[in-house]
């Protein structure tokens, strides 16, 4: 048997199992995750992210969601990256770049007594092109009529590196929904076959153009307690339909982030995520030795 270290991390609640993957990696990391994710026979989380050796960046993040799915992007995950990279001396400056499945990122850490405590991150812009989201139809999916099985829903669909499906609500109904409830809802919208490879799903209600309330249904994972792209996905469509402003707060089960998208005159249309980077606890997990292989 071989031994290997792991760090649970999480933003705002959206926790992940993070592995230092500069040495040696799981061969199979795909079922690791699945194994591990697991909350009563495993550590417990929304997914596994390794960090990687990488040739354009500081580190490289590598992310499988619960269900063992490749994910290109967490927002929340790539906060408690950098700062992984950062104390574990991957990374040797402030900011910190992270090559991801959808183009390097970088992130700024907000330091406290010498320690990374939060972050902010340069998500990019955000893909409105309905194709390369990617959904079943052109141009941009904005107020969209989509029938949900009985009903029709109003949808806006954005992509920050991942697929995102944002409804709006009138009301809090959703926020009250029993968990089996909200999972019959939120894996409509997963599979539907509007969204070819999947959408996450984020129910918004607007408290008020500079605040918005949020759950979310996240592709392979299910329910988490945030989404990082989900939240800056959010803003872009609240303003896109003229519910909010280009900068809000945005309330998610497990806390708050605050999200800006440089979308003025003369801006280069980049969504900007400020958040929390928590590292909750360390350990060993047991693996076969034919289980791991070098990394690179």
């Amino acid at each position: 048997m071989a031994r290997l270290q792991f760090t649970k991390m999480h933003g705002c609640g959206n926790d992940y199992i993070y592995m230092v993957a500069t040495k040696t990696r799981p061969a199979d990391p795909a079922r690791l995750s699945i194994r591990l994710s697991d909350r009563r026979f495993g550590i417990g989380g929304d997914g596994l992210i390794l960090l990687c050796p990488s040739q354009s960046a500081d580190a490289r993040m590598e992310m499988y969601n619960a269900d063992g799915s490749r994910a290109e992007m967490c927002g929340n995950g790539i906060r408690c990256l950098a700062r992984l990279a950062y104390e574990s001396g991957v990374a040797r400056r402030n900011p910190v770049r992270i090559e991801t499945d959808c183009g390097i990122k970088t992130v700024w850490l907000k330091m406290e007594d010498g320690h990374p405590v939060a972050a902010t991150v340069d998500m990019g812009p955000p893909i409105l092109e309905g194709r390369e989201i990617p959904t079943a139809a052109d141009g941009r999916i904005v107020n969209y009529p989509l029938r949900v099985g009985e009903r029709v829903e109003n949808i806006t669909a954005v992509s920050m590196g991942n697929p995102h499906c944002v409804v709006f609500v009138r009301d809090d109904t959703v926020f009250r929904l029993a968990d089996d409830e909200f999972a019959r809802l939120g894996r409509q919208f997963e599979r539907h076959p509007f969204f070819p490879r999947g959408v996450n799903t984020e129910f918004i209600l607007p408290v008020s153009t500079q605040r918005l309330r949020m759950r979310v249904w996240e592709r392979g994972s299910g329910e988490t307690l945030a989404c990082g792209t989900g939240a800056c996905a959010a803003v872009v469509a609240a303003a896109l339909t003229g519910r909010g402003g280009p900068a809000a707060a945005v309330e998610l089960r497990g806390g708050t982030l605050e999200i800006e998208w440089h979308n003025g005159a003369g801006q280069d249309g980049h969504v900007l995520m400020t958040g929390e980077a928590v590292s909750v606890f360390t350990g060993e997990v047991d693996v076969a030795a034919e289980d791991l292989s070098a990394a690179g």
